[in-house]
């Protein structure tokens, strides 16, 4: 039985599946990329062509003479049941229909070798559930690119359903890896994986607080934007990936997971509307200039702000995360990290805070609003009680020299005498 990857399957040529297969092929893998009709695949052809030539120009990445090389790693069908005969793994990357999905995978099992891994890359929808479909669901794993796949963010969460091999999720971990992107275990499905869940906790509190008049949505943008060094605010993040894509992930997570249902009047007010971000001009800000206007969020605005109460509940999330298992600390933090572009982890900026001002605002918005998503995560209880508190305890989710200040750990110190490199360590910001 094959071990080896060679041969990858792309299910839907769209703007994740094309991207997918650009850095599959890019890799040295054989692609074969699979759609409805051959004007689709044509065009995402071009797409792939026109943003490795674009590669090709900025120089470091693929050199003009291998873009032609690279495209001919890349075939193309109409049929999932002829381009999974011979292949090592499949990547589903169809719209996020779970009935569309199973249908797929249930095909794909029927002609895939024994030994192919079958893998989707759903961002919301449960592994365990589209395995259902095949009669392989030890070999069916999640492979979460994040968008663009080509650029950035390089994460990509690897997630096991409730029977993936452990062996199957390390290869795809390797494979990842292979690709040249940064991978995180998920040990566990749950709803939203890893990263969405923190974003939903925090989209949700962020949509509470400024549904019940406690704060604007300029002043909590600016206040994340400028204080807390988001690349982007809240609801500016919301209108440059789209209402509707915000909308439909929190939903088919909160349909799942009690734990995520805190209600947003606001983003469904917006959706129904037709009001889907910067794409139709308006959404939480108006974009008078176009589709590339970016809103105007003013430094002073977010100065009254409270940051922790902002923070909490995805800080909750994230203790939720570590303390069930489904991921190790250092994943869920590279994970806000690489997949959201923050500059410290979500655990990170609690020991910042400090864990009992962490509480202490979860307990103030667990008593106002009552949603299970503020209840303290006994773990970060657990933590105040041994006193724990983060930087100024010395110990935290991380442990800090006497003085509060922790080691450096964006330099990678490396001794081979009579030689020693410091390397910088900050893939998510490029090195800089």
């Amino acid at each position: 039985m094959s071990t080896k990857i060679r041969k990858v399957a792309v299910i839907g040529s769209g703007t994740m599946g094309h991207g997918i297969a650009e850095v599959t092929a890019l890799a040295g893998y054989e692609v074969v990329m699979v759609d409805v009709a051959q004007d689709l695949l044509n065009k995402a052809l071009e797409r792939i062509k026109w943003s490795l030539d674009k590669l090709a120009e900025r120089g470091g990445t693929i050199s003009k003479e291998k873009v032609s090389e690279v495209m001919g790693r890349i075939k193309t069908s109409l049929s999932v049941t002829e381009a999974v005969k011979d292949i090592d793994l499949m990547i589903e990357a169809v719209p996020e229909n779970i009935d569309l999905k199973k249908k797929i995978f249930s095909e794909a099992d029927a002609n895939a070798p024994s030994h192919a891994i079958l893998a989707t890359n759903t961002s919301s929808l449960p592994i365990t559930e589209i395995a259902s479909a095949t009669k392989r669901p030890e070999r069916v794993v999640g492979i979460h690119f994040f968008n663009p796949p080509v650029l950035m963010p390089p994460l990509v969460e690897v997630i096991k359903g409730a029977q993936t091999n452990d062996e199957v999720a390390k290869r795809a971990y390797d494979f990842v890896k292979s690709l040249g992107k940064e991978p995180i275990m998920v040990n566990k499905d749950v709803p939203g994986f890893v990263v969405n869940r923190i974003l939903v906790a925090l989209n949700s509190a962020a949509c509470l607080l400024v549904t019940n008049n406690v704060y604007s949505i300029v002043e909590i943008d600016s206040a994340v934007k400028y204080r807390a060094g988001l690349p982007m605010g809240i609801f500016e993040l919301q209108d440059f990936t789209g209402v509707d894509v915000g909308y439909l992930v929190g939903f088919a997570v909160a349909v799942r997971d009690p734990m995520l249902r805190v209600p947003c009047p606001l983003i469904e007010e917006l959706y129904k509307k037709g009001w889907l971000g910067q794409k139709s001009g308006r959404g939480f800000y108006e974009y008078k200039g176009g589709p590339y206007e970016r809103a105007n969020i003013p430094r002073e605005a977010g100065e009254k702000v409270d940051l922790v109460l902002i923070f909490a509940p995805a800080i909750n999330m994230a203790a939720w995360l570590l303390r069930e298992g489904i991921a190790s600390r250092e994943d869920i933090d590279k994970g806000v990290k690489m997949g959201l572009g923050w500059p410290k982890g979500v655990l990170e900026y609690a020991d910042e805070f400090g864990i009992d001002k962490v509480v202490e605002a979860l307990n103030q918005l667990y008593s106002k609003y009552n949603y299970d998503l503020f209840k303290p995560d006994p773990l970060l209880t657990q933590m105040v009680q041994e006193g724990r508190l983060g930087q100024k305890s010395g110990k935290g989710f991380y442990d800090y020299g006497a003085t509060g200040v922790t080691e450096f750990k964006e330099i990678i110190l490396k001794r081979e005498p009579p030689l020693a490199w410091i390397i910088l360590n900050r893939p998510h910001r490029l090195n800089t």
